[in-house]
């Protein structure tokens, strides 16, 4: 698709979602909401005050998600993930899991308080990168330290100049400093914030908390401790299981589930996969570490469809009406 192609297909598809909202003001077409069933895994991140897409398009506001919670209780039968792999669903009503990936504080100071008001259940995957001493993780850091950062860096010996999208791109192979990051183990990338914070000390911001700041072992207690909550594991590190060694993605998967089952008490028993990326390695490391539900984004081979224990998931988008967003729910597809 040519940048003719590209750009005509945006402005029908714009056009597209603002009738079906002039429709949805007027009442009408809103059949969809009552006849539609089937089921689907909801995929949230980050939830904040305000300028969602401040560093990447990951967050909605605290309003939006409400917005979206009104619209589940109207229209929607909302499942727990153990009644979603149950099947527990309804048969009027298209039935729907709600999960946040990536453990945020900002998800026990504005996502917890509106489960409990709506009385909706929700499953949280957390990292357990507090246990090595860190509170942010590697690619949150990038993203920000790519607004605030110096136009020039050194890396590892290696020069980055900052482009027009806020990412540092290598003056000698051209590669991205974010993808020479993404199959490289933690090491690096802790000496890589090691290296970098100082020219763009961001944690003294504290209007920017929301966007990067993990539970603590006491948040991640108090928000398991909630009827409306199931906890979930998210690796160690926040790493790319598929690109690191196999023997450390079962370290991590490992190490998580301990970590978050000394914090709960309870049985971690889900694992979502950071960025959605697996292997059929990765997979049977996470089922001998004992976890039996799985949750991945889009399937990378036919063959998981028919796995008990995988899913997909299905990734808010944060540019689209609450109306327009709810309808690509029930269709699967942003159009």
């Amino acid at each position: 698709m040519n940048l003719l192609q590209k750009i005509s297909a945006r402005a029908v598809r714009r056009a597209v979602y603002l009738s079906r909202d002039l429709q949805h003001t007027l009442g009408l077409g809103n059949g969809i909401y009552k006849y539609s069933k089937g089921n689907r895994i909801i995929l949230y991140h980050g939830v904040c005050s305000s300028e969602p897409l401040k560093f990447n398009t990951l967050f909605i506001t605290k309003k939006t998600f409400e917005a979206h919670l009104k619209f589940y209780k109207k229209h929607f039968n909302v499942v727990s993930l153990d009644d979603y792999y149950a099947q527990k669903f309804s048969n009027d009503k298209f039935n729907i899991c709600l999960t946040f990936d990536d453990g945020f504080a900002n998800n026990l100071k504005y996502v917890l308080p509106l489960l409990q008001q709506y009385q909706v259940p929700a499953t949280f995957f957390i990292t357990a990168i507090t246990s090595e001493g860190h509170n942010v993780l590697w690619n949150d850091f990038i993203s920000i330290f790519g607004k605030y950062g110096p136009d020039k860096i050194v890396v590892s010996d290696e020069t980055y100049i900052k482009n027009g999208h806020n990412k540092y791109i290598s003056t000698t192979t051209g590669t991205g400093l974010i993808e020479k990051l993404w199959g490289c183990g933690f090491i690096e990338k802790a000496a890589m914030m090691k290296e970098l914070y100082p020219l763009s000390p961001f944690k003294t911001n504290p209007s920017d908390y929301d966007y990067w700041q993990q539970m603590s072992v006491s948040q991640i207690a108090e928000l398991s401790a909630s009827p409306f909550v199931t906890i979930g594991a998210h690796s160690l590190y926040h790493n790319d299981l598929a690109r690191i060694n196999i023997n450390d993605a079962m370290a991590e998967l490992v190490k998580s589930k301990i970590f978050l089952e000394n914090i709960t008490q309870k049985s971690i028993c889900s694992f979502a996969f950071p960025y959605g990326s697996y292997s059929p390695e990765v997979i049977a490391s996470a089922k001998r570490a004992g976890y039996t539900q799985l949750l991945a984004t889009d399937f990378l081979n036919r063959a998981d469809k028919s796995d008990a224990a995988m899913r997909e998931r299905f990734t808010i988008n944060p540019f689209i009406s609450v109306n327009n967003q709810m309808r690509a729910t029930i269709k699967g597809s942003y159009e």
